[in-house]
């Protein structure tokens, strides 16, 4: 069975979660999370958690743990993916990951190198499983959200929950 048999097969509603990781923006001013929650519910995909906190490790780990406990089967955190010493994102979400889909950050970087050029190499977007959920990471841009959740989330993410079902969750 193919690729696109398998995304056909996955499950059409998602619980989602978004996370936005930001020292400066608070829900008013979240484009890239209102952004996420618009789209996720015109693809039919209720979103059962958000929050905006701080670009903090630990408080990134609440608010996954929270989403988690809500019932979300993916995790979409935006924000704190660069280079500053005050993204932290990538280390708070790097360390969770039990399997990494490293396809995530290179597509992202390869897609994001054809619209921003070589500045594309200091995102530090990544994804993987957590607790029998997908987590993905991306830059807080809104720019930067819409080619992750267009080009790759929203096309993959039934086939991704699909093959996390295998286990038997």
């Amino acid at each position: 069975m193919g690729h696109e048999e398998h995304r056909r097969e996955g499950p059409r509603a998602i619980a989602l979660a978004v996370v936005t990781a930001s020292d400066t923006r608070g829900e008013a001013e979240d484009a890239s999370g209102a952004y996420l929650r618009e789209r996720a519910a015109e693809a039919g995909h209720p979103v059962v958690f958000y929050r905006v906190v701080k670009d903090d490790p630990e408080a990134i780990r609440t608010a996954l743990s929270d989403a988690h406990a809500a019932g979300a089967r993916a995790l979409l955190v935006n924000g704190g993916t660069g280079i500053a010493a005050r993204d932290r994102t990538y280390e708070a979400v790097a360390g969770l990951l039990e399997k990494r889909l490293d396809g995530f950050g290179e597509l992202f970087r390869m897609l994001s190198f054809a619209e921003v050029g070589s500045a594309a190499m200091m995102s530090r977007a990544v994804a993987g499983v957590w607790r029998g959920c997908a987590l993905f990471s991306m830059p807080g841009s809104t720019a930067a959200v819409r080619l992750a959740w267009e080009k790759l989330i929203a096309p993959e993410l039934p086939h991704l929950v699909r093959e996390l079902d295998k286990d038997g969750r």
